[in-house]
């Protein structure tokens, strides 16, 4: 083990750990080092199993045994020993977890991946990174193949989407959509069949919504208040709802993703 003890919250040597909550100032950091955060053993472990080179790890003495054979397989990799209160200081937060790995960051496929796929999900400008990560996972688990972002969707490689997911993110596969305006023509010509969820008098409600077992569905989501956008909207095959009551009008995206995914995988067999 490359094993480093740090007592020194400002040493050089723990710049990719910096101020984890300030979500703009990691944007930038992650992005020009090509690098994410992840944070809980179990989420490392995922990582690391899912092919992502770590860069190094920032741990608490008491995680040393749970990630030692990850650890002495990249014995090449700083292992940075720290107390929780110096961790503290240099994350922004109390990292109850007490195990942070930085990782190197690539992107495993791409949209031309998943448009030959038979059931994805499609996030309009979802910028909630705990409502990304919780979409993933809900796709994920309830069987879909894969999750579409419009370019100015959250990023599923920041730390919040990661632990939300509980390591999904790394599992399923993800890309980015190059240009908004011409997604719904796109999945069109890839043969999808376009569900919007949207609060629209003419939907239909999702029980009813017929789905063949043929079809190739691909389940379009709004970002958190507007929802779906017009273009989406009227570019879409059909428009469904969740019947709601109480007076309540909707959910959360990512509990609408969670029955849209379910409904619509069950409808299909």
């Amino acid at each position: 083990m490359n094993r480093v003890e740090i007592t020194d919250p400002h040493d050089p040597r723990l710049a990719d750990y910096v101020r984890l909550r300030e979500s703009s100032l990691r944007r930038r950091l992650e992005t020009e080092h090509g690098l994410f955060i992840a944070e809980g053993t179990k989420v490392i472990l995922r990582a690391v199993a899912a092919g992502y080179r770590p860069r190094s790890f920032l741990l608490a003495p008491r995680w040393l045994d749970d990630l030692a054979e990850v650890l002495a397989e990249h014995d090449d990799v700083p292992v940075y020993v720290v107390s929780e209160a110096l961790a503290e200081q240099v994350t922004g937060f109390h990292v109850h977890r007490g195990a942070l790995a930085s990782l190197h960051r690539h992107l495993r496929h791409t949209v031309n991946d998943l448009l030959g796929m038979r059931r994805v999900v499609v996030c309009e400008d979802i910028v909630d990174h705990t409502n990304i990560g919780a979409i993933v996972r809900c796709a994920a688990g309830l069987g879909w193949d894969g999750v579409l972002l419009a370019p100015r969707a959250a990023d599923p490689l920041y730390r919040r989407a990661i632990k939300v997911s509980m390591g999904a993110v790394f599992s399923l596969p993800w890309a980015r959509l190059d240009d908004w305006h011409a997604t719904p023509a796109l999945l069109r010509e890839a043969g999808f069949r376009t569900i919007a969820l949207a609060l629209r008098e003419d939907a239909v409600d999702l029980p009813q919504l017929p789905v063949g077992p043929d079809d190739r569905i691909a389940l379009l989501l709004g970002t958190e208040g507007d929802g779906l956008s017009e273009h989406w909207i009227a570019s879409a095959d059909r428009v469904a709802r969740i019947p709601m009551s109480a007076g309540v009008d909707s959910l959360n995206v990512a509990a609408a993703a969670a029955i849209g995914c379910y409904a619509l995988g069950s409808a299909s067999g």
